[in-house]
């Protein structure tokens, strides 16, 4: 039985066939759902959990080598929300990049999707394997 790390099955079977260039995406509540990649649910109600709990989950597990975001999320938090993202990602290259344009056409090419229940406004992030 696991007692330490991440404890979700389905979780950890999607991060064991991820490699080297793949993508994963972290989700906030309200990002739609692409039938064609694998989706784990993990919403439990407003902020539970939230993507910053998922991604310091992961980072322990998982290799990240980049992230994207959309740039509306700059526009969208507060000083104090930006921070909170920018020290949970520290030492990772972030790309800060249009919604609808650019981050969007990139999920359906990733490994999966793991949704939370974050309330804050485009939390969602690709994450790129090393």
């Amino acid at each position: 039985m696991l007692k330490a790390g991440i404890l979700n099955p389905r979780v950890l079977d999607l991060l064991a066939r991820v490699r080297h260039t793949n993508t994963l995406v972290i989700a906030d509540r309200g990002f739609p759902f692409w039938p064609a990649i694998e989706y784990v649910d993990l919403s439990l109600v407003d902020d539970v959990p939230t993507v910053l709990q998922v991604v310091t989950a992961l980072r322990s597990n998982f290799t990240i080598g980049r992230v994207f975001m959309a740039q509306e999320f700059l526009a969208n938090n507060s000083v104090k929300r930006k921070k909170e993202f920018a020290a949970a990602l520290k030492g990772l290259p972030v790309t800060y990049e249009p919604h609808e344009a650019t981050f969007k056409p990139r999920v359906p090419h990733a490994i999966g999707l793991i949704r939370t229940g974050d309330t804050t406004q485009y939390a969602n992030m690709i994450l790129v394997s090393a």
